[in-house]
Parts: structure tokens; C-alpha cells; sequence
């Protein structure tokens, strides 16, 4: 299947963005170590301790990898449901293009603080008290993770699943989720094998969060005018060619 066709560097960089973006949330990004810890098993202090952090760095990159591979597993196949969907309603193409612009427009208002959206404020996300052994349950807190962590990272994740609808292909659609996934899974991995590092990082992050929205929510307002006017293939043709 040729997924060159329906596709552009700039839907995949967007993508990616918005994944990186999810990342460093207020709601995801101050639960890191916890996350690690938990998934790891190892206490937060052996995770900040040079000595044990330099014994157990294999055991953290592993499961973070295997947990990264859990939520990619499910936002690839939520891509292809939404582009297969995308693909049956093919006559209403028009109309989904601008639908979705319209929501990325008013989701982006909500990024950079200016429009309240209730719902998408609400504390939705599921947490497990135990978690099962070995990396299969490293794997399956990852599942749960895309899952329950969706209300969270609903304004990013809704507007890569906006570009996906609208793909040629459902490999297309597929494509954009993975790349919105290693937007979310690289940031991950390298927070669990620093994560004093991390720590430093998002201490100083914590000082630009507003203008982090800001941006974030101007790229989902421009992103959603080129939708509405039919101006984004023009956009990535553009960009293709220089």
C-alpha cells in the first residue's frame, strides 16, 4: 500500500508536534516519575539516585519501551478506524474538512486559555492500583494509559484524528497516529533513562507553560482556518517543493 499519496512532511511534523505537546501537558508532564517508578517498579529515590539509576537503566529503558509500544498499539488503530470511517463517508469529505477545521479552531482558542471548555477540563483518567507482573503488564498500562488518558490530551490528539479522517488510505491514517505517538513515546523513554535530568527540565518548563500554550493553541487555529478555507494541501504542496 503506497502511503506517499494523502500524506505530507508537514501532517506528519504536525503530528508529531501535537505528541510532544500531550507530553509536556500539565496533566501528563508533572506524572512522569511516577509513571516510571510505577511501571519499573523501582522507588522514586532509587530512580533519582546515581549509583541505583546507573544499575537499573536497562530495566527502565525496556519498560518504557514496551509501555510507549502498549499506547502506540492503540492510537495507530484508533487512526485506522477514523481514516476507514474517513474513507466511507468520502462524499461528505467536504464537509468533514470543515467540521474539523472549526473544532481545531475552537479546540486551540481552549489551548491558549481563551475559550473554557468544561468537559475537556474534567479529571477522566483511569488509574490502576496494582499492576500486573513483567512486561506484559507494563505493555497493558500503556493500553490503559491511551485510554484513560484521552480527556487529557483530547484537544492534540482530536486534530491529528482530524487528519486522519480526511486520509486516502487507512495506512495514511495509521502513519500520522504513529507519528503522534513517537511525539509522546521518545520524550518518555529519554525522561526514564535521565530522569534527574527530566526533573531539571521541567522544573524550567514550568516557567513557560503559558507561552507553550499559547503556541500550541495558535498552531491548532491556524492548522484549522487552512482546513475551512481548503488551503492546507496548497500548504504542504508549497512546503514540498521548496
Amino acid at each position: 500500500m503506497d502511503i506517499s499519496q494523502g500524506i505530507s512532511m508537514a501532517s506528519m511534523l504536525f503530528a508529531l508536534w501535537m505528541g510532544v505537546v500531550s507530553f509536556i501537558s500539565p496533566c501528563i508532564l508533572p506524572l512522569i516519575p511516577s509513571y516510571v517508578s510505577y511501571i519499573t517498579g523501582i522507588s522514586y529515590d532509587d530512580l533519582v539516585d546515581a549509583a541505583a539509576r546507573k544499575k537499573n537503566i536497562k530495566l527502565s529503558l525496556l519498560h518504557s519501551l514496551v509501555f510507549v509500544a502498549g499506547f502506540t498499539v492503540i492510537f495507530v488503530l484508533l487512526g485506522a478506524t477514523v481514516s476507514l470511517l474517513g474513507q466511507f463517508l468520502i462524499e461528505y469529505l467536504k464537509a468533514i474538512r470543515i467540521a474539523g477545521g472549526v473544532l481545531m479552531i475552537v479546540l486551540g482558542l481552549f489551548v491558549a486559555d481563551i475559550v473554557p471548555l468544561p468537559f475537556l477540563q474534567q479529571d477522566a483518567k483511569i488509574h490502576l492500583k496494582t499492576r500486573p507482573a513483567g512486561f506484559l503488564g507494563t505493555f497493558l498500562v500503556g493500553i490503559v494509559f491511551a485510554a484513560g488518558w484521552t480527556p487529557c490530551t483530547g484537544p492534540f490528539l482530536s486534530s491529528v484524528l482530524m487528519q486522519a479522517a480526511q486520509a486516502e488510505t487507512m495506512a495514511t491514517g495509521m502513519v500520522l497516529l504513529a507519528f503522534y505517538s513517537v511525539g509522546i513515546g521518545v520524550p518518555f523513554i529519554l525522561s526514564a533513562a535521565a530522569i534527574s535530568t527530566f526533573l531539571a527540565f521541567f522544573n524550567r518548563l514550568k516557567r513557560h507553560y503559558k507561552a507553550v500554550k499559547i503556541t500550541s493553541g495558535a498552531i491548532l487555529i491556524i492548522m484549522g482556518l487552512l482546513l475551512v478555507f481548503d488551503k492546507w494541501t496548497l500548504l504542504t504542496s508549497y512546503l514540498m517543493n521548496l
